[in-house]
C-alpha cells in the first residue's frame, strides 16, 4: 500500500493507478491485507514494467521460527504469478531484509534456494533479476547464495 523501503519507492514513481490497484484488492479479496507470503499482481502504473507483484516479507523473529519458510513463499508465490500470468522476467529486492531485518545471508540462502527450486519446475520466467540498494548487500548475496 506504498510503506516504506522497495514498497514506497515503487508507489512513489509508479503512481496513483498502483495504489488505486492495491486499494480494489483491499476491498475484493484482501480486506485484511495480504498475508505474509503471499503475493497480487497489479499494474505497474508509469513504471517501465508491465506489471508489479507484490508480496509481504516476514519479520525476522516474529513468526516463531517460520521465517525461512514464510520468505521462501514470497519468492515461489511471486514466481508462480509471473509464469501464471506468462510473464517472461521478474526483477526481485532482497525481500525482508530491510526494515523487516532478515539478515542478509539467511536471506540469500533462502531465496536462492527457492528460485532454483522454481525454475527446476516450471521454464516460463527465463530470466530472473535480484536487485540491491547497496553493492555490499550483492556481496553478501554472492558470498552465501545457493546456485550451482
Amino acid at each position: 500500500m506504498g510503506g516504506a523501503g522497495v514498497d514506497g519507492a515503487i508507489h512513489r514513481v509508479g503512481g496513483p493507478a498502483i495504489l488505486e490497484a492495491c486499494r480494489e484488492i483491499r476491498r475484493t479479496t484482501h480486506p485484511d491485507g495480504l498475508p505474509t507470503g503471499e503475493a497480487v499482481i497489479t499494474t505497474a502504473g508509469e513504471l517501465p514494467a508491465r506489471h508489479v507483484i507484490h508480496t509481504v516479507g516476514p519479520i525476522y523473529g516474529q513468526h516463531l521460527g517460520h521465517e525461512a519458510e514464510l520468505l521462501a513463499a514470497c519468492y515461489q508465490n511471486s514466481l508462480s504469478l509471473a509464469a501464471r500470468n506468462n510473464l517472461t522476467s521478474i526483477a526481485f529486492p532482497a525481500i525482508s531484509t530491510g526494515a523487516y531485518g532478515y539478515p542478509l545471508d539467511e536471506a540469500s540462502r533462502v531465496s536462492s534456494t527457492a528460485i532454483k527450486k522454481f525454475l527446476a519446475e516450471d521454464s516460463t520466467v527465463q530470466q530472473i533479476r535480484l536487485v540491491f540498494f547497496r553493492s555490499q548487500d550483492a556481496e553478501i548475496f554472492l558470498k552465501h547464495h545457493k546456485f550451482a
